[in-house]
């Protein structure tokens, strides 16, 4: 059975920082390039972030290029997203995705 977990969203103030992790299981985690989506609310689902299998490849949104980053620990079989710098338009829910699997998602609020 698939699983992808997310957690650390919380509400932080703008400018602030946040980890997200999302802990995979039930496929194999270091063959899949990973990925963060986001949607906020009344808004559709946007890619934010991929990582390739073995960390040496990311790729981001302009929106977040330079506060964001993105890495995997394979030994773990988690993914992370370091946001740093954090605004209003960051508030959503955070999906990760792997292979052709989603997490449920974790809300970061971004507000002071």
């Amino acid at each position: 059975q698939v699983q992808l977990v997310e957690s650390g969203g919380t509400l932080v103030q703008p400018g602030g920082s946040l980890r997200l992790s999302c802990a995979a299981s039930g496929f194999t985690f270091r063959d899949y390039a990973m990925s963060w989506h986001r949607q906020a609310p009344g808004k559709e689902r946007e890619w934010v972030a991929t990582i390739d299998t073995t960390g040496g490849y990311t790729n981001y949104k302009d929106s977040v290029k330079g506060r964001f980053i993105i890495s995997r620990d394979n030994a773990k079989n988690t993914v992370f997203l370091q946001m740093n710098s954090l605004k209003p338009e960051d508030t959503a829910v955070y999906y990760c995705k792997g292979n052709i699997y989603w997490g449920q998602g974790t809300q970061v609020t971004v507000s002071s």
